[in-house]
């Protein structure tokens, strides 16, 4: 198994589709309902999404814009960690465990946002990963991150 260690130095919610990201310094993180007042948070394959800062910013050095990660509408933003092709692996953020289900893959919001953006995610999963809760926890900016890859 690989094992990758990280930081979190973003977290971010919306109250209703297509509502402006809230940033918050810290979050309770359930099975039950994702991350505390997030409106996609219910069971299922995409509790949470995570953005990989490097990523992020190869985005936008693609784009040659410095934009806010808010913009990509993912709830968790991390440093140290890479992301693609990481299906089935675990993330350990204190005492929440998360479940890799898949790539998150960029939809036309992003162009909405910023024109030639979706685009610009495309490549090497720049766009993050979905998530499934497995154990809920709270979480704050400045928490290790542990990615740990299955063989």
């Amino acid at each position: 198994m690989g094992i990758q260690q990280g930081i979190l130095i973003g977290i971010a919610r919306r109250e209703k589709t297509r509502a402006p990201m809230e940033e918050i310094e810290s979050a309770l993180v359930t099975t039950k309902s994702g991350i505390e007042k997030d409106f996609r948070g219910k069971p299922g394959n995409r509790q949470i999404t995570i953005l990989a800062e490097e990523d992020w910013e190869s985005a936008c050095k693609t784009m040659e814009k410095n934009l806010t990660w808010t913009l990509r509408r993912a709830n968790l933003l991390v440093k140290g960690i890479k992301l693609q092709e990481t299906t089935d692996s675990l993330i350990q953020i204190g005492n929440l465990t998360l479940q890799v289900t898949g790539e998150t893959d960029p939809c036309s919001r992003m162009d909405e946002e910023v024109p030639g953006l979706t685009k610009a995610l495309l490549p090497d999963w720049r766009g993050g990963v979905l998530c499934r809760v497995i154990a809920d926890g709270k979480i704050s900016l400045g928490n290790q991150v542990t990615l740990e890859t299955p063989k």
